[in-house]
């Protein structure tokens, strides 16, 4: 039996993950629950999977959970470093899915535990990838994509040579504004913009994709995780989410990935990896979509996904910054704190006064992060004063 450690236990993704384990008995146990302050939904998934060991980054929130849980009852801990002690508990796999930055600091232990890891949250690999894969590599562990675009690309990249690769395509649906004009969008409220057209997900990664962030932080982890330049990494809009992302070969050979837009397809493939668990979803019947559809992505009604170019190419700390500006920014926008249209503004003038550093250390990142956040924090207020 796989002994699976979730971090991020209670968004989508752990709802994805927890369905799989439920639904595949006597193949995965759940060795550690991690979460960041939903203490009620977390005590109900203690109760139903019976994890060894579970965390709160709350430490208020892991205090309410104590007073409540009975024996038998996992090991809990609190705070950062306790969600961390149970990132490198000894298990078969760790998933990654915590929202944002703070994903880097349980993941990167994780592996420098020697655990396998499956990420489900681009962040880490966003703001650290250069030293997540050289630890990675050092202890000759795998680092499994779990976001469909990069689980796609592995798949399409299996038994064919990397140095024949000419290009990796992402698909992105284009987001609920789509066919709306830059002025309209930019006029967009939180509840219109958490309006995805195809998949269901958290807010911040919801916004992300409303403003094509997504997709410019995907650019830069499949640049770590694929080991492949930016001039040959491309976007296409592609509406239906049918298709999850391709590969190119240089024979003009295109292998791509099909299937319905529901994530437990690419985390039960990494969870199980090589062999694939059935899944309980319908068959793809291409006949029901009538046509799939192409498009280019406009970097000027989606300035993000030009910024994530941009600071891939600058490189060191540039992807550290344009993380937490982006983080800053969006958590103002779902507060009514800042209009849609200037979620880009913020990121766009906190890179241009960035001082951009080597990536050296951990350190070095998060130094970066704290950085961007105080910065873009200023902007934002000093806009609304």
């Amino acid at each position: 039996m796989k002994q699976i450690v979730l971090l991020g236990s209670t968004g989508s993704i752990g709802d994805s993950v927890l369905d799989i384990v439920a639904k595949h008995p006597g193949q995965f146990s759940m060795l550690g629950l991690a979460a960041g302050h939903n203490d009620g939904k977390l005590e109900e998934q203690i109760r139903r999977f019976r994890p060894k060991f579970a965390a709160l980054a709350d430490a208020g929130a892991a205090r309410r959970l104590r007073a409540r849980i009975d024996d038998p009852a996992p090991h809990l801990l609190d705070g950062p470093d306790g969600v961390t002690e149970v990132a490198c508990a000894e298990s078969d796999l760790v998933i990654s899915a915590i929202v944002g930055g703070a994903g880097l600091l349980p993941t990167l232990a994780a592996i420098r535990a020697g655990r396998r890891v499956a990420l489900a949250n681009k962040e880490p690999m966003v703001m650290a990838g250069q030293l997540m894969q050289e630890e990675a590599r050092r202890r000759d562990i795998p680092i499994f994509p779990i976001d469909s675009e990069h689980s796609a690309i592995f798949q399409s990249l299996a038994g064919h040579r990397r140095e024949d690769v000419r290009r990796i395509i992402l698909t992105a649906s284009g987001g609920p504004f789509r066919d709306s004009s830059k002025d309209e969008a930019a006029r967009a409220t939180p509840e219109q913009a958490l309006r995805h057209p195809n998949w269901t997900m958290g807010a911040k990664i919801t916004i992300d994709s409303a403003t094509l962030m997504n997709k410019g932080l995907e650019v830069i982890e499949a640049h770590w995780l694929f080991d492949c330049p930016p001039a040959q990494l491309d976007v296409v809009i592609h509406r239906e989410s049918v298709i999850h992302s391709l590969v190119e070969y240089r024979d003009g050979s295109v292998i791509a990935q099909l299937g319905l837009p529901d994530m437990r397809t690419p985390i039960s493939y990494a969870m199980n990896y090589p062999e694939r668990v059935p899944l309980d979803l319908p068959p793809l019947e291409l006949w029901q979509f009538g046509a799939l559809t192409f498009e280019q992505p406009d970097h000027d009604r989606f300035p993000c996904l030009r910024l994530a170019y941009a600071a891939l190419e600058r490189g060191g700390t540039c992807p550290a910054i344009l993380n937490g500006a982006n983080e800053v920014a969006v958590e103002a926008f779902l507060r009514h704190g800042l209009p849609f249209g200037n979620i880009a503004d913020v990121i766009d003038r906190t890179l241009q006064c960035a001082d951009v550093h080597p990536l050296t250390s951990l350190e070095d990142a998060l130094t970066a992060d704290r950085w961007a956040r105080d910065t873009a924090s200023a902007f934002i207020h000093r806009a609304a004063s």
